[in-house]
């Protein structure tokens, strides 16, 4: 199944309809492993690489550097991270350069603020947004993590002071987690603003690996990060697995590809980030794009 290509909102950005998250770079996986990891989705089509300044303290940015570098290949990606923490101009703009340098480029193509600041004001945040993408520093901007009254607010502020709108927003969707269909899908759609979702097994949750009564195992995502427990360890999580257990039984299929098949059907997604600790959960990713294709599992898959 091939994959498909989308524009990013209105920037004439064409970005794959699978994107691979950066984050298990230089944190749960080595350099020598990441870059099989990259080759293998860059091979395979792939051309969006998400990564972030926090992403193990800096490691995922420059494993994506190095990478660029040997393979000479920074044109044929597009290239989104993130600012963490107080988004005051100062910051942001520290926090761009150092990105820079660590992803040994001149650009990044998509800047995104990867969660909401409540202390700096919204208009310092996209004033130093707007600048960067003037003095040529980054080419577009987006959001993570916030939800539609913010993203509301940023387009209204944007208009009104003539500065370059945000392009895209980048939040939890799956199975568990399926806010985003309260009125954000409708607004991004309406506004032609990008949706790029990350999470579609629920940070593993969503692989059946993970019961009521069982221990968490150890190395796993919610034994690496304990905060996760709480989105997904809910009496409403653990019926979502279950509706994706009994129809993973009936299918034959994976619980991991019919939970990330699920994501990938939804027309209103531009591309949905995969993480991945090997380059067999890129493959498995694109198994995922078959399941989501199917004529026989499509409409088990409207019943999850």
């Amino acid at each position: 199944m091939n994959l498909q290509y989308r524009q990013l909102g209105t920037t004439g950005l064409q970005v794959s309809s699978i994107g691979l998250g950066c984050v298990t770079f230089g944190r749960e996986i080595d350099e020598e492993t990441s870059l099989a990891v990259l080759d293998q989705a860059l091979g395979r089509g792939i051309n969006l690489l998400d990564t972030a300044a926090v992403y193990g303290e800096g490691a995922s940015e420059e494993i994506l550097g190095r990478w660029m570098r040997l393979r000479s290949n920074r044109d044929h990606v597009v290239l989104a991270t993130k600012v963490s923490g107080r988004l005051t101009s100062d910051l942001v703009v520290a926090s761009v350069e150092a990105s820079l340098k660590r992803l040994a480029t001149d650009r990044i193509d998509l800047l995104q603020a990867h969660g909401w600041d409540e202390e700096t004001p919204l208009e310092e945040t996209l004033q130093a947004f707007d600048s960067l993408v003037r003095r040529g520093l980054v080419q577009f901007c987006g959001c993570s993590n916030w939800n539609v009254t913010q993203l509301e607010r940023a387009h209204s502020i944007a208009a009104e002071q003539g500065w370059i709108p945000l392009q895209s927003i980048q939040p939890i969707y799956n199975l568990v987690d399926r806010n985003i269909e309260e009125g954000l899908l409708e607004f991004c759609s309406a506004r032609n603003i990008g949706v790029l979702t990350y999470s579609p097994l629920g940070a593993g949750f969503l692989t059946g690996k993970y019961r009521r009564d069982g221990a968490v195992p150890v190395g796993t995502r919610f034994d690496v990060k304990p905060a996760h427990q709480g989105i997904y360890f809910t009496e409403q999580g653990f019926c979502a697995m279950e509706s994706l257990r009994s129809l993973a039984d009936e299918s034959g299929e994976p619980m991991a590809r019919l939970a990330l098949a699920w994501v990938l059907r939804r027309d209103a997604i531009t591309s949905v980030l995969v993480g991945a600790r090997t380059p067999l959960h890129v493959d498995q990713a694109f198994g995922a794009l078959e399941t989501a294709h199917s004529p026989r599992l499509q409409g088990l898959l409207d019943r999850l």
